[in-house]
C-alpha cells in the first residue's frame, strides 16, 4: 500500500502558478470574445438558452454533385474541411459574397476525390419554431444565397 506525502512547497507553487496561468488565459479569451480562442475562450455555438417560445435557427450547406443528387454538405474538418461554426460565424459575408463558399466545394474535392463534386451550393437557415418549450410543426427552410462551382 502506497504511503501518503506531504506536498512539498515546489509542488504547491507549481500548482498555484498553473491554475493562475489558465485563469489568466480564459479571462483573456472571455474578454476577447472569439471562437478561436477556444478552449481558453468562449464556444458561442454552445453559449446561449434558447426560450420557450423563441426560435431555433440551424445553417447548412445544401449541394447539388455532379451525380446529380442533393446532398447535406458534411460541414466539419472530415467532411468539406470546415466546421459549421465557422459557415454560422461567417454567414452575413456569406450572403454578401456567394464566392466564398467555392472554398467548401475545393475542400470536399481534394479531400473525397473518389466522390461525386458538387456543382451547386445553397446556404440553407432551418428555422424551427418552439411554443411552450415544444416544436411547434416542421422546420421552414430559407435559402440565403447560391454558388455556382466552378
Amino acid at each position: 500500500m502506497p504511503t501518503e506525502r506531504a506536498l512539498k512547497r515546489r509542488g504547491r507553487v507549481l500548482r498555484v502558478a498553473v491554475a493562475v496561468i489558465g485563469i489568466v488565459l480564459l479571462a483573456h479569451g472571455s474578454v476577447m470574445g472569439r471562437d478561436d480562442l477556444w478552449p481558453f475562450g468562449p464556444m458561442s455555438q454552445y453559449s446561449m438558452v434558447v426560450a420557450d417560445d423563441e426560435s431555433i435557427i440551424f445553417t447548412r450547406i445544401s449541394a447539388v454533385t455532379d451525380a446529380g443528387t442533393t446532398v447535406d454538405v458534411p460541414l466539419n474538418i472530415e467532411g468539406a474541411g470546415v466546421a459549421r461554426a465557422e459557415i454560422e460565424a461567417r454567414t452575413g459575408e456569406i450572403v454578401k459574397d456567394p464566392s466564398l463558399l467555392q472554398q467548401v466545394a475545393d475542400g470536399w474535392a481534394q479531400k473525397h476525390p473518389d466522390q461525386p463534386k458538387y456543382v451547386s451550393l445553397d446556404l440553407v437557415q432551418d428555422t424551427t419554431t418552439l411554443v411552450g418549450g415544444r416544436v411547434s410543426g416542421p422546420p421552414t427552410s430559407r435559402v440565403l444565397t447560391t454558388w455556382k462551382v466552378r
